[in-house]
């Protein structure tokens, strides 16, 4: 896990920001500078299997492996005394909330990136039945993901960065997908336990990798005293890497802004 203070003595709180999947906390690098120019500290670290953490690169047991591990850069962000945000993206926002139905935590407002609801690339049938087998006798056996940087963003510098990008995980278990499967099951059928949290959830109107038809579905669903939803025509999945980044920051700046100095 990685740690930086804000650009200001006037600190506004401190974001958890949680990455998607294949990706890592380096990618974050110009987000994590905006928030800190913004008046925030960040805290931001590699799941567990991807970027830095090479153990079991693209594989878990467990998805409650990357709820665990969120919960511990949760309890490190508190350290700073400041108001607490999560941000979590594509599965990291899958996981934000996971961990938010499983555990209540003190945080002022939560922003959602293209959560991961919903998968448009699935396995064919046949895979899809093999998968459900080889997750009991073999749930290491990897397979290509699928994801490609074409798919996430039109931002070409982006994608001639990720192509280069030595930490970007390619192959992911069986396991891990049918967790990943589960997960986002478990997140429709418990949205009731979702803890009552301001919520901006924010999702690309052109998105090719995430079902953005799950993902109204559960936000019409869950039942908040504050929620709100931005869909941005014409931007890809990754909205914080599109050409139109600023004013996708600046929107997200604006929420967190409002609930900086919330009285709990």
């Amino acid at each position: 896990m990685w740690k930086w203070e804000a650009e200001t003595d006037d600190v506004k709180g401190c974001i958890v920001i949680v990455h998607g999947a294949a990706e890592h906390h380096g990618r974050y690098k110009m987000l994590v500078e905006m928030w800190r120019l913004a008046g925030y500290h960040v805290v931001i670290g590699d799941l567990p299997g991807q970027g830095t953490t090479t153990r079991r690169r693209g594989h878990i047991e467990s998805f409650d492996e990357y709820i665990k591990e969120v919960n511990e850069w949760i309890t490190e962000a508190k350290k700073f005394g400041a108001p607490l945000f999560l941000l979590g993206h594509s599965m990291g926002g899958l996981i934000v909330i996971r961990a938010l139905q499983e555990k209540h935590h003190d945080v002022k407002a939560v922003i959602l990136s293209s959560p991961c609801l919903g998968i448009l690339f699935k396995p064919n049938k046949a895979l899809e039945l093999a998968s459900r087998g080889l997750n009991l006798i073999m749930p290491s056996f990897k397979v290509q993901s699928q994801l490609n940087v074409g798919l996430a963003t039109r931002s070409k510098a982006v994608q001639e960065l990720d192509e280069n990008d030595s930490l970007y995980v390619t192959k992911v278990s069986v396991r891990w997908y049918r967790e990943l499967i589960k997960a986002m099951e478990e997140a429709q059928n418990q949205v009731g336990k979702f803890q009552d949290v301001p919520l901006l959830l924010m999702q690309g109107g052109a998105d090719k990798i995430v079902d953005k038809s799950l993902v109204k579905a559960w936000f019409n669903k869950v039942d908040l005293h504050e929620k709100n939803y931005k869909e941005w025509k014409g931007l890809y999945h990754e909205i914080f890497n599109e050409p139109e980044q600023e004013i996708v920051f600046e929107t997200a700046k604006r929420f967190f802004d409002a609930h900086s100095h919330d009285q709990k």
